[in-house]
């Protein structure tokens, strides 16, 4: 059964389409404020909806028996690859592709097409249910023993080398064709300082330079 909404839904979507001037994600974010118990368009939807009244001077609800088959088996694969997303955003698209019965490839378009992109999992510090009443207490505390302050050592460290820092897993070269970007780097001739510095009070300690590799032994 093809995804279609009834004709006064796509004139409110049409309507908040053209309020925002074309801008599809505007458009759900307003349409979804506007008309919370309905079911919410995806971005494909808007501009579909747009281009067949552009186009053929119709809405998709009435226009629908003319279409193909194979375009709204097209359509249904499109709107179930958006939900099944939506519901499971850390599925990856080969699982999605497996669960629906549908090339990979369609998978990478339709949520392109979407507007998504895969971003990277952050990983955070793991917190027990006690911990955040623990933290709060002493943040509490510490601000009541202003004079402790004075008293506290904050130290950090950091290596510098010649090549400067290049992490290529998050470096990224947008473009038509694969352009085969490389970064040099000198191992021959690897060049790297460790320094250390703290603040005490209203005092800077430092920098210090551990020279050679930075193990407990030196640190200490």
């Amino acid at each position: 059964m093809p995804f279609t909404f009834l004709v006064a839904e796509y004139a409110d979507m049409i309507y908040v389409y053209g309020v925002f001037d074309g801008n599809s994600v505007h458009a759900i974010a307003e349409y979804q404020r506007r008309f919370p118990n309905r079911r919410i368009p995806t971005q494909s939807v808007f501009i579909r909806v747009y281009q067949t009244l552009r186009d053929t001077g119709t809405l998709p609800c009435i226009h629908i028996a003319a279409e193909h088959d194979v375009n709204e088996s097209v359509d249904d694969e499109e709107e179930g690859i958006v939900q099944m997303v939506q519901s499971s955003p850390r599925a990856s698209t080969r699982r999605t592709a497996r669960r629906l019965c549908v090339p990979h490839t369609r998978v990478w378009r339709t949520l392109h097409a979407e507007g998504t992109y895969p971003y990277h999992v952050q990983r955070v510090q793991h917190f027990r249910p006690g911990d955040f009443a623990e933290r709060l207490e002493f943040c509490k505390w510490l601000n009541g023993s202003r004079q402790l302050h004075s008293y506290i050592l904050f130290t950090d460290e950091a290596q510098f080398n010649r090549n400067g820092v290049n992490n290529t897993h998050n470096s990224h070269v947008w473009a038509d064709e694969n352009p085969h970007t490389t970064v040099e780097s000198n191992f021959q001739l690897y060049l790297s300082v460790n320094e250390w510095c703290a603040v005490l009070d209203n005092q800077m300690i430092g920098p210090f330079i551990l020279e050679g590799r930075l193990t407990g032994e030196v640190y200490l």
